[in-house]
């Protein structure tokens, strides 16, 4: 077990190096995907091809997460048909996150009855999630 962390160690050295970074940098990019971890996932009905509404939307929800500093956004999935779709946040805190969000969303006709589900952890078994809906 000891010799394969002094190989990996070594391999995020040189991966470091060659990329111009110091082996820290690394550690703290993984240090921030890790507080990153908890997520707002939003199931709306959307009924339209024409996407307009929804990028107006993205927009918004990207200045927001950035303003306040609580996560990112990642973007979105659509049906085909354009008969729902999924909204997809990440960031530490699903709480904060979700809370800068909210009157946002609520401004948005085809986010009404939608599914939020907040996740408190990486996805998988056994991590908490809470689900409500937009009014």
């Amino acid at each position: 077990m000891a010799i394969q962390g002094v190989v990996r160690l070594k391999i995020l050295a040189w991966l470091a190096a060659l990329l111009g970074m110091s082996v820290y940098a690394v550690a703290s990019a993984a240090d921030v995907q890790k507080q990153s971890e908890q997520a707002v996932v939003i199931h709306f009905h959307y009924g339209s091809r024409d996407l307009t509404k929804l990028f107006e939307l993205e927009n918004k929800l990207e200045a927001v997460v950035a303003k306040a500093r609580v996560g990112e956004y990642d973007g979105h999935e659509v049906a085909i048909d354009g008969s729902d779709g999924f909204l997809y946040l990440y960031g530490p805190d699903a709480d904060k996150l979700f809370q800068v969000i909210r009157p946002t969303l609520e401004k948005a006709s085809f986010i009404r009855g939608a599914e939020v589900v907040k996740r408190y952890g990486p996805a998988g078994a056994g991590t908490q999630q809470v689900v409500l809906s937009i009014q």
